[in-house]
């Protein structure tokens, strides 16, 4: 049997790997503005050893290091779910990468029980002859 059919959907599968891995970055414009930093709701140390940090869309975050702070409020686009802080960040401030893990604002997220069986349904009952 020859392996010649098999290794052509090898590399593809390994290209298809590291292209996904090297995404592209979303453009600074669909992550959010800068905001003073005492209009923050929340406050996040970055240390050295901060390498990810969670937050929900429409955060208002200041983060703090030992060089300074900023803010950002996180009024992201709906596609926007990862993200490198390095990205908004004033010149300088991040020593290292810090990615942005950014979870949707339940306030406009799907209600999972939309169509439960306790919704009242509004049409009229059916009429079966």
């Amino acid at each position: 049997m020859s392996s010649r059919p098999f290794f052509p959907a090898v590399i593809v599968t390994l290209l298809t790997a590291c292209m996904s891995a090297t995404a592209v970055q979303p453009r600074a414009d669909l992550l959010g503005t800068a905001v003073p930093a005492s209009a923050a709701t929340r406050v996040v140390n970055l240390g050295a050893d901060t390498h990810y940090v969670n937050v929900v869309a429409g955060d208002t975050i200041r983060f703090v290091n030992g060089s300074g702070e900023f803010g950002w409020s996180f009024n992201v686009s709906p596609i926007v779910q990862v993200f490198d802080l390095n990205q908004v960040a004033p010149s300088g401030a991040l020593g290292h990468e810090v990615r942005v893990y950014v979870l949707p604002d339940p306030r406009y997220s799907e209600r999972t029980e939309f169509n439960s069986h306790d919704r009242q349904d509004a049409r009229a009952p059916a009429v079966i002859r």
